[in-house]
C-alpha cells in the first residue's frame, strides 16, 4: 500500500467514517479499575493493533465493545448503533455483523471442518440447518466451502477439527467468521496459542481476508514484529488508559518496546 493511501486510510477519509466511536469506557472489577476512561475512533478499513503489556486491558476492551462484558461507563458505537442501548434481540442481530476470533478456536471438536464454518451463517439463518453441513441449504454448503477455500482447507472440509493442527484450526475459526459476512472483525491475540511460524501464517492471512474485503480489524497482538507488520494504526494501554495512538507507519520499535515488557 503506497504511503499517502495508507496515511488516508488511517487518519479517516471524507469518504470513510468512523465504524467504532468509543468515549470515556470504563469498567471496574468488584471496585478495581481495569478500564480508566478509553476514548478512540477507527475508520472503515482500518486495521489496528491495541497493545500493552499483561493485565492493561486488552481483552477487556475488546468485550466490552460488543458487551460480552458490560461497561461500567462510556459509550460505544458500532456501524451507528449505541450498543449499550441495545435489546437482546437487536444485540444479536448487531453481534452478527461483527467476527470475533479468539486465541482458544471455539470449535466442536467432533463436527467437520465443513459443519463448524457452516456455523457461522446463523448470523442469518437459525434451526438445524445451520448446524450441520449435511443439512444446510446447497447454497450455505458452498458458502462454507469457498470460505474453507479461501484459507486453504478446502481439501480437509469433512476432517474432524480435533484432527487439525493448532493452526489450521485457527484456520477454520476465521473461515467461520468470513462465513458470517461481517463489516468489523475482532481479534484477540488470534495467534497466542500457535508456534511462530503457525501464528505468522494466521495472521498474514487474517491480515490479508480484511484487506481483500474492506473489513475493520481490530487486533490485540502480543508480538511487536505482527503490530508494526500488520496495523495501519497502534492504541497503547498502560493501566486501563490510551497513552499512546499513532500511525504504524511513522512508528518503531523502540518506541512500542515498553508496551511488551511484562
Amino acid at each position: 500500500m503506497n504511503a499517502p493511501l495508507r496515511q488516508a486510510i488511517v487518519t479517516g477519509s471524507a469518504q470513510a467514517g468512523p465504524v467504532v466511536s468509543v468515549s470515556g469506557l470504563a469498567k471496574d472489577f468488584n471496585g478495581n479499575p481495569v478500564l480508566r476512561g478509553l476514548d478512540f475512533a477507527v475508520a472503515a478499513g482500518v486495521a489496528t493493533a491495541l497493545i500493552g503489556a499483561n493485565g492493561s486491558g486488552k481483552s477487556t476492551a475488546l468485550k466490552c465493545l460488543i458487551r460480552l462484558v458490560e461497561p461500567s461507563a462510556g459509550r460505544v458505537e458500532m456501524l451507528g448503533q449505541h450498543v449499550a442501548g441495545l435489546g437482546a434481540r437487536d444485540l444479536r442481530r448487531f453481534r452478527s455483523q461483527v467476527g470475533v476470533v479468539w486465541q482458544k478456536h471455539n470449535l466442536v471438536p467432533r463436527l467437520s471442518a465443513l459443519s463448524n464454518v457452516v456455523h457461522g451463517v446463523q448470523a442469518r439463518m437459525a434451526g438445524p440447518r445451520a448446524w450441520f453441513q449435511s443439512l444446510a441449504p446447497e447454497t450455505v454448503r458452498e458458502e462454507a466451502l469457498a470460505c474453507l477455500a479461501r484459507v486453504g482447507l478446502e481439501a480437509k472440509a469433512l476432517q474432524r477439527v480435533d484432527s487439525l493442527s493448532g493452526g489450521q484450526q485457527q484456520r477454520v475459526a476465521i473461515a467461520r467468521v468470513l462465513m458470517q459476512r461481517p463489516a468489523i472483525v475482532l481479534a484477540d491475540e488470534p495467534d497466542a496459542s500457535l508456534d511462530p511460524q503457525s501464528g505468522e501464517e494466521v495472521m498474514r492471512l487474517l491480515s490479508g481476508l480484511a484487506r481483500q474485503d474492506g473489513l475493520t480489524l481490530l487486533f490485540i497482538s502480543h508480538r511487536m514484529e505482527h503490530t508494526l507488520e500488520f496495523s495501519d494504526r497502534i492504541l497503547g494501554l498502560q493501566g486501563g488508559r490510551i497513552v499512546m495512538d499513532r500511525a504504524t507507519a511513522s512508528t518503531d520499535a523502540a518506541q512500542l518496546r515498553r508496551f511488551f515488557e511484562e
